[in-house]
Formats: structure tokens, C-alpha cells, sequence
């Protein structure tokens, strides 16, 4: 039997970190077994059906490394539409499912209780179709329905307690349940992977697979990803989309990485490994059927972590969309033809072992860029006090006597103005470096200054000095 796994988003206009993660899962296993990764795209809601949509999804999917041409579709499911109303036709042919013209109000009536199921009122009422007559599946009167799940054991439903539920709707289209079995039934989908909100719906889809006369697949149910209140990931509260991660500065290997980590563990107590031990490593039986906490710290964490690990070239390349700008990600506040791309190869090294995300690097390096730094006014505030107008004008007569304008002169100067006036070069360097970079933080400033230059670091000191009058 061949392993054919499938990925079915809906076309969001995001793509969520939790379908990233079953998408990796997905791939792994595919490739783990030599078997086939099929993307679906459950575009049957119109609304929802946007091209730009479906690229979202493609490119996020190019981004975490399941690129396209390397898996079978897109598929669409609005193209199986015959195939669904066939299924519903067969059901309903068969004896396995009736028309029912019931509202949510008529069951509420009779039962006295809007939480209580369908309670079979059309069962033997022989409706046939018609105008407002929803498709209902007879579910067995006994016995019960057991999934097995390669994650959660055996699950088990009484069949007397699952009420027979709406295949297809008062105007004849399929409903999700339905329309999913047959996509996986035409498709051949051997293994169903995906996390484990849709684990009440699959007592329901089994009944379907088994009416329809074809073996179910072999189930696997993935923990639901939620936030540090362990609350479900909501895209209405929480930032789960993975573009935004990506656009943030977060590399694809982190992503991959840590998404992995969600619900499983390599070997060893290690958690920052190489995709290919990943890939080698990972068995679905192994993943912890308990809610796994997306933590966003530890996430910035693993990424500061990648990112000191690449190389100098490496790092570099990845800058350059924060460095120029895309379609996505804002351009820099510096003109292009302001960008000198030997200063920022200077400094890139000190920038690399400081920033957690890519997006960090601008403002690390902006101050090179810029013909005068914008000034943060909080920093302004706490280092420009009593004192700083004449520390500024002592440092700027120390640099300027420099025989060199290298980080030790530079560094040896300013101790000696600071400690003439009983400063520690922490507190003496804070007027400075906030007069040159607009920051109280960055890059080591020493080294900052050597890369800016004698003249443009002379005349940032005097225009802070002259703010000060």
C-alpha cells in the first residue's frame, strides 16, 4: 500500500501556525513511508474562495519548505462537486440516509431543550428531496463506533448517543462531512493526520467511509495548540499566522523546527536540531496526545539561536528584505542610495549576536544610514541630564585630537572625559551614543563609531550639543 497523506486548509486569507504544524507532520510521514503528500484545498465556501487566497497558502507552504511541484495538487474540492451529491444520492438510495424538513426551532419544541440533538423526528416519515429538506444520515440504532487513532489509542463512541446529523444541506449541496470523505475516498488518502478539533467529527465520517463501502483510512489526531492561558490558538486573539512570523524576521529552520516540538521531542533532551534528524527521528505514535503550548518567548529564543549559527554570508542574505523592503515587509527609513553595503558588512557581525528577529537589524544599523538618527525622546530624557552638555563637549574635543579613529582610542578617550568627572564609561558613553545612534541600546558603540566615521560622529555630537542650549 502506498502512504497518501493529505493537507486540506481552507482558503483563510492566513495561514494558521497550527496547520503549518499538521502540514509538517504530514510531510514527514509521507516522506518517512515513500508515500505522497496531497494538497487539497477545501475552497467550497465562496467567500472564502479568493485566488490570492489559495497563493497565501502555496507560499507559506514554499516558506516552511513543502514546496510546490514537490506534492500533488492543488486540488480543489469545488471540483469534486458531482462526486459529493453522488455520495448523497448512494446514501440516500441505500436506506442510509432520509430528508428531513425539520428547523432547529420544530427539535427545540419537541424536546424543550436547545442543547438536545436531532431527535430522529423524520426517520420514517419517507420525505423525499425538496425545496428545504436537508439530507440526514440514519446512524445505528446500537452498538458502538471505535476509531482507531495512532495517537489517542482507541477512542469510542455509543452510536445511540450520536444523532443522526445533516449530510447534505435543503439545497442539495454537501455538507462538510460528506464532502471530505469523498475527497479522501477519491483521492485514495490512506492516512488522515490533522489536529484534534476534528476528532468529534470522526465517529461520524467513519459511519460515512463504512456506508459507502470503502475502508476507512487510518486516523491520527494531533494536540490542539494553545496560548500560555492554555486557551485554544485564536486568530481573533492570538498572533497565529505564520506570515506574520515570517515578515517579523523568524527563519523558515526555526519555524520548522520549533513547530515540530509541538506535542513531540527528538531523542537526547534536545530541541534545536537539523531538520534531517527531525525527519529521521519522528514517529506519530510518539506525539503527546496533551495541548501543546505555542510559547512565543521560547520561539524568539530558538531564533536568536539560528541566527547566530549562520554564516557571515548566510546572515547577510537574510537580512536584505528588512535591508530594502518587499511587498510585505516596510522599506527601511533610509534612501537606497544611502545604503553603503561595506558599512553594514562591518557591523553585521556585532548586529548578528545581538537580534533574536530579522527585523531587528534595522534598527540596530539605521544610524549609518540616515543623515541625522531619529531621536528616541525617553532616551533622550534619561541621558542628556546635568552634565551631559559639557561631557558632550569634551568628548568631541577628545576624538577630534585622535592621531587614530580606531575602537580603542576611541574607547580609551572617552574613559578618561568620563573619569575626570567621576563617571564609570557606562554612564559617560550614555550622551554619546544616544547623540549618534538616536538609542540608548544597540551595537557596541566603540566599533559603531569606527564604521560612522570621525566627521559624521563629530557632527551628531555637536547638533545633540547644540539641542542642549
Amino acid at each position: 500500500m502506498t502512504v497518501r497523506v493529505r493537507f486540506a486548509p481552507s482558503p483563510t486569507g492566513m495561514f494558521h501556525v497550527g496547520g503549518a504544524r499538521s502540514a509538517l507532520q504530514n510531510w514527514i510521514y509521507a516522506k518517512q513511508h515513500h508515500g505522497v503528500f496531497v494538497l487539497r484545498i477545501e475552497d467550497t465556501d465562496a467567500a472564502r474562495n479568493r485566488p490570492e487566497w489559495t497563493e497565501g497558502i502555496l507560499n507559506a507552504l514554499d516558506w516552511i519548505g513543502i514546496e510546490r511541484g514537490t506534492y500533488e495538487g492543488p486540488h480543489f474540492q469545488s471540483a469534486n462537486a458531482d462526486e459529493h451529491r453522488a455520495a448523497a444520492g448512494k446514501l440516500y438510495a441505500a436506506g442510509r440516509a432520509y430528508y428531513c424538513d425539520c428547523t432547529r426551532e420544530d427539535v427545540q419544541a419537541r424536546t424543550g431543550s436547545q442543547y438536545q440533538g436531532y431527535d430522529g423526528f423524520c426517520r420514517d416519515r419517507g420525505l423525499t428531496a425538496g425545496p428545504g429538506r436537508a439530507l440526514r444520515f440514519r446512524t445505528p440504532d446500537d452498538g458502538f463506533t471505535v476509531v482507531v487513532d495512532l495517537i489517542r489509542g482507541e477512542p469510542t463512541w455509543e452510536n445511540k448517543l450520536l444523532e443522526d446529523f445533516v449530510i447534505a444541506r435543503g439545497d442539495g449541496s454537501p455538507v462538510f462531512l460528506l464532502a471530505n470523505v469523498v475527497d479522501d475516498m477519491t483521492m485514495g488518502i490512506t492516512h488522515v493526520i490533522r489536529a484534534e478539533e476534528h476528532l468529534p467529527n470522526t465517529p461520524k465520517q467513519q459511519m460515512l467511509w463504512d456506508a459507502l463501502g470503502v475502508k476507512p483510512p487510518i486516523w491520527a489526531h494531533v494536540p490542539v495548540v494553545v496560548n500560555e492561558k492554555r486557551q485554544k490558538l485564536s486568530k481573533r486573539r492570538d498572533k497565529v499566522a505564520l506570515e506574520a512570523y515570517r515578515d517579523e524576521g523568524y527563519l523558515a529552520d526555526t519555524m520548522r523546527n520549533y513547530l515540530m516540538l509541538l506535542g513531540w521531542a527528538p531523542s537526547g533532551n534536545r530541541e534545536i536540531v537539523p531538520w534531517s534528524v527531525i525527519e529521521e527521528e519522528f514517529r506519530l505514535e510518539e506525539v503527546n496526545p496533551s495541548p501543546a503550548f505555542f510559547d512565543e518567548k521560547k520561539l524568539r529564543a530558538f531564533n536568536g539561536e539560528y541566527i547566530r549559527a549562520l554564516d557571515a554570508a548566510a546572515f547577510s542574505a537574510a537580512c536584505q528584505p528588512w535591508l530594502v523592503g518587499t511587498e510585505t515587509i516596510p522599506p527601511p527609513p533610509w534612501r537606497p542610495e544611502d545604503f553603503d553595503p561595506a558599512a553594514f558588512a562591518a557591523v553585521a557581525p556585532l548586529a548578528q549576536t545581538r537580534i533574536s528577529v530579522l527585523s531587528e537589524i534595522v534598527p540596530n544599523v539605521d544610524f549609518l544610514f540616515v543623515p541625522s538618527p531619529e531621536i528616541d525622546e525617553a532616551a533622550w530624557a534619561k541621558a542628556m541630564k546635568d552634565g551631559a552638555a559639557d561631557l558632550l563637549d569634551a568628548a568631541a574635543a577628545a576624538f577630534d585630537a585622535l592621531p587614530s579613529w580606531d575602537a580603542e582610542s576611541l574607547k580609551a578617550a572617552l574613559e578618561a572625559v568620563g573619569a575626570a568627572r567621576g563617571l564609570k564609561l557606562g554612564k559617560a558613553q550614555a550622551p554619546v551614543r544616544v547623540a549618534v545612534t538616536g538609542r540608548s541600546v544597540g551595537l557596541p558603540l566603540f566599533e559603531s563609531l569606527v564604521v560612522l566615521g570621525k566627521e559624521r560622529t563629530l557632527a551628531r555630537v555637536e547638533a545633540a550639543r547644540v539641542r542642549l542650549v
